[in-house]
């Protein structure tokens, strides 16, 4: 599992290593994790060309003992200080002593047109708001050239606890960060800036519970439902599906090939669309009673193509099993019966949704989605899936939100948050926690949405038969 923590909680665990080291040599572990990645994607390190974006600070520190251990293996090393006076002096004196030089910003147009890397250490993670106009002309002048980018920690211009970006901001190739992720590292918009991210381990010791983890293999294997040698159907769960209108049938039946694969026992429909359901999956269990009629669930999903049946989603709502809500069902849903419900709620809004659930814009969502999610899963006293390229899942109780990002754009695409759901709630009635069954679900989801598309146009129908593979790969 990767975890993220607060600025506020490296700054601690950093203070303390420090007081147990002799002086600077946090900052010498940091330059040797930084100079040995920029030699790894430079190849060549003898006769190339290194330009160093220098701001105040330590993160302009870290930047100039790696240029200085780059210098020594006979790299051309410039550094372009955007404030000589506060640049961090033993640095300098580091890279003017291995061969390096120093620049003004405005002496360093022919240094960063010739260079083969470019280091960001302009701003590190305490830096808010995006870039000043100088550093933003040096940093547009490097993306002009074929340079690779490497940002120190973060990527300047971007805010490492809540990865907004509000302004201009580096946009990197490699981001090489110390100690820990950063929030901004993992969540959009911030996370594009970054490129491909590289952790150096720098010794720092973290609390136990961070601000934001993000599951991998290992993780999700462990918390993959496994029937039992005496499983039978009703042991291993089984999810009702109250979806689909007469204008709307597909969207039933891609919750209910989503619920099919998600490690439940059965799945029982409910809606109008029980023909179309039970044409393309037969060993559906329909009934037209209604879902407090339908039989034992152990889970609800509702909402996806429902229309305007807020009747349905009501009844769902009362039930004393864990809910997805979805799509019209979180238009529908009166928000006292969300937060009165006694058993747990999943709800699986995209940033349009959201945007509509809290009264704001959808630019506000996708430009601040960890705030966005935390503040649904306040409101609504609901476990929160806030879909989009890096798919966040926030609990009512606070503690970690978990991201995901395995998915792909062609993600994008009418119906694949159908499937989602069913995925989701069948894990809900196999007995994962709320928080639990949507990490899961948007894991499992984003690696079958790579398997069906492999880099060309994916149907939702194709996304759902590509589930078991990526079951599989978890697995194994």
């Amino acid at each position: 599992m990767r975890s993220a923590y607060s600025v506020e909680t490296v700054r601690a665990a950093e203070r303390a290593l420090m007081a147990r080291l002799p002086e600077g040599a946090l900052m010498q572990r940091a330059a040797a994790g930084l100079s040995a990645a920029c030699a790894e994607l430079l190849g060549r390190v003898y006769g190339s060309r290194v330009v160093l974006l220098i701001g105040s600070g330590d993160n302009g520190g870290d930047a100039l003992y790696a240029g200085a251990r780059l210098a020594r293996r006979g790299a051309g090393v410039t550094a372009v200080l955007l404030s000589p006076e506060r640049a961090h002096p033993q640095g300098l004196a580091a890279l003017r002593r291995a061969g390096g030089v120093s620049v003004v910003p405005e002496a360093a147009d022919d240094a960063i047109g010739r260079a083969d890397l470019v280091v960001d250490g302009i701003v590190g993670i305490g830096g808010k708001g995006g870039l000043r106009p100088d550093a933003e002309r040096l940093v547009e002048a490097a993306l002009r050239t074929r340079a690779a980018v490497v940002a120190v920690d973060l990527p300047s211009g971007v805010e490492a606890d809540s990865g907004e970006v509000r302004g201009a901001a580096v946009r990197a190739d490699l981001t090489v960060t110390f100690g820990t992720y950063k929030p901004g590292l993992l969540v959009d918009p911030a996370r594009e800036y970054a490129g491909v991210v590289r952790l150096v381990d720098i010794g720092l010791e973290l609390p136990a519970e961070p601000e934001l983890e993000a599951l991998q293999h290992a993780d999700v294997a462990r918390l993959l439902p496994h029937p039992a040698a005496e499983s039978d159907k009703y042991r291993r769960g089984v999810v009702g599906v109250a979806a689909g209108s007469g204008r709307y049938p597909g969207a039933a039946v891609l919750a209910v090939s989503g619920a099919l694969r998600g490690g439940a026992g059965a799945v029982r429909y409910v809606g109008p669309a029980a023909e179309a359901v039970i044409a393309r999956f037969p060993e559906t269990l329909v009934s037209d009673r209604g879902p407090a009629k339908a039989g034992r669930v152990q889970a609800w999903v509702t909402g996806p193509g429902a229309g305007d049946d807020a009747a349905t989603v009501a009844e769902v709502l009362a039930a004393e099993v864990p809910v997805l809500l979805d799509a019209d069902g979180l238009r529908l849903a009166d928000r006292d019966a969300v937060r009165g419900r006694t058993a747990p709620t999943l709800m699986t809004p995209h940033a349009g949704e959201a945007a509509a659930l809290l009264g704001v814009a959808r630019e506000e969502v996708e430009g601040a989605r960890l705030a966005a999610v935390r503040e649904l899963a306040a409101v609504y006293r609901a476990t929160v899936l806030l879909k989009g390229s890096t798919t966040l899942v926030a609990d009512a109780a606070g503690g970690a939100v978990r991201v995901n990002a395995t998915g792909t754009p062609w993600l994008a695409t009418a119906g694949s948050g159908d499937v989602l759901s069913g995925l989701g709630g069948s894990l809900l009635a196999a007995g994962l926690s709320a928080l639990d069954a949507g990490s899961v679900a948007a894991y499992l989801h984003g690696l079958a949405g790579r398997f069906a598309a492999q880099g060309a146009p994916a149907g939702a129908h194709d996304v759902a038969e590509c589930v078991p593979e990526a079951w599989r790969d978890v697995r194994d």
